[in-house]
């Protein structure tokens, strides 16, 4: 992670301060249980909780410790017996330093989804502006990039939306796997540790019980967590593309937005480049080389080993970091996009009535036409017309294969027969209000 792409909501939950901060709730709860059990005298729990509980961790002084010692946690519970004093020798009663770190990560993890549907609901809410804004006025569709047959930007917005909302319930899921405790001690049979210490745990620090952990929490839930991120950084790219081709200078018709000052290129003063979804692109690159690893974490070594711990502690703050950025940048850009309907029509008009080929064909099949004779027909005119000698329409009136009237062939290049089902599909996403 570089500043250049965190907001300071998400970095702040993967700074030292703040893992810090969770661990220590996790060693006081774990206190303050293990004392209801006659485990530990209820007065050092009362202690550990009333010297540590405001304290600012001394990062640097933790970091030397583990410099000598080689120990994360260890150099952490060192740190705290220095400020809690002889109370602290009754905390990590029969807790290993898995229990405290996946806990941790559990915690923040959770932290970081909760920011990024914050983040997906800005970018739901712009959609649907934007996809109302814009319901009715008529693109031309593509497939393979060609020009295809009529739709709308609101119809093209509205598909966006649908993948943002799925987008939201993967990150939901992917927060209920995630968010989970493990207080079990050595190789995960709470030989040392009660059950109940894990279940107090769990439940002040809002995670769920893991069923069974080998010391570690088991990795799957952590891969499915990063693919689940993979997939929305995905969501993010394929509409950042969108805009992209859509700025393009031959096609313009939507464009992010050019601010008074900006500069598009240090070399031609003429320049507006889609930096910002280009930008995304790049992101959501960043944020799916994350899912492999993740992957690659899940097969440890019998109950564990550390393998998986180098790689989260890169790929959980990048990753989530990184998502609430381009969640951010998204919402931004599609809150400002500037659309140019005008230049819609006249794309839409560029192949001068080509995108109503199908409605010809289907015609002449009602008429009687074979679908391979109708085809035929349909497609030799059309070819005329990407050579550039003339009218589609014209070459249909014209054509004695094409067994329809003229009044029939005008009603057949009729652009809002495609729009009559576009409140039908509002409806199925954005509910009957709609």
């Amino acid at each position: 992670m570089i500043p250049r792409y965190a907001r300071a909501a998400a970095a702040d939950i993967w700074s030292p301060q703040t893992r810090f901060s969770i661990m220590f709730e996790i060693e006081a709860h774990a206190a303050d249980a293990m004392a209801e059990l006659g485990v530990i005298p209820k007065e050092a729990a009362e202690t550990i909780w009333a010297k540590g509980r405001d304290v600012v961790w001394d990062a640097e002084r933790i970091d030397a410790i583990e410099r000598e010692v080689k120990h994360d946690v260890i150099a952490f519970l060192t740190h705290v017996t220095e400020v809690v004093g002889p109370e602290a020798r009754f905390l990590h009663q029969g807790m290993t330093s898995s229990d405290v770190n996946d806990t941790a990560l559990a915690v923040q993890l959770s932290r970081a989804t909760d920011l990024l549907i914050e983040d997906v609901d800005l970018v739901l809410a712009a959609l649907k502006t934007r996809a109302f804004e814009h319901r009715m006025t008529p693109c031309v569709g593509r497939s393979h990039a060609i020009h295809a047959e009529p739709t709308t930007f609101g119809l093209k917005l509205a598909g966006h939306y649908a993948e943002f909302q799925r987008a939201k319930e993967r990150l939901a899921m992917a927060r209920f796997e995630i968010a989970t405790c493990a207080i079990s001690g050595a190789v995960g049979t709470f030989a040392n540790v009660s059950p109940q210490v894990e279940a107090h745990v769990a439940q002040k620090m809002g995670l769920a019980v893991e069923p069974v952990s080998t010391q570690v929490i088991p990795r799957d839930r952590h891969a499915a967590y990063f693919c689940a991120l993979a997939v929305v950084a995905s969501s993010i790219e394929r509409l950042a593309v969108e805009i992209r081709h859509l700025q393009r200078t031959e096609v313009l018709e939507a464009e992010e937005a050019f601010d008074v000052g900006q500069k598009g290129s240090s070399a031609m003063p003429h320049k507006r480049n889609p930096i910002l979804t280009e930008n995304l692109t790049g992101l959501a690159r960043l944020i799916r080389s994350a899912a492999v690893p993740a992957l690659e974490n899940v097969a440890l070594w019998h109950e564990r080993d550390i393998s998986h711990s180098s790689v989260e502690r890169g790929i959980a703050p990048d990753a989530t970091i990184h998502m609430d950025f381009a969640l951010r940048r998204l919402a931004g850009v599609m809150e400002r996009l500037v659309v140019y309907p005008e230049n819609m029509a006249k794309n839409l008009d560029r192949l001068g009535g080509l995108v109503h080929s199908q409605r010809v064909l289907l015609a002449l099949t009602q008429k009687g036409s074979s679908r391979e004779g109708g085809y035929a027909a349909v497609q030799r005119n059309a070819m005329k017309v990407w050579r550039g000698e003339g009218n589609f329409l014209d070459f249909l009136k014209a054509d004695p294969e094409i067994t329809l009237a003229d009044e029939e062939l005008e009603a057949l290049f009729d652009l809002g027969y495609h729009f009559k089902h576009v409140d039908t599909v509002f409806a199925r996403v954005f509910g009957e209000q709609a």
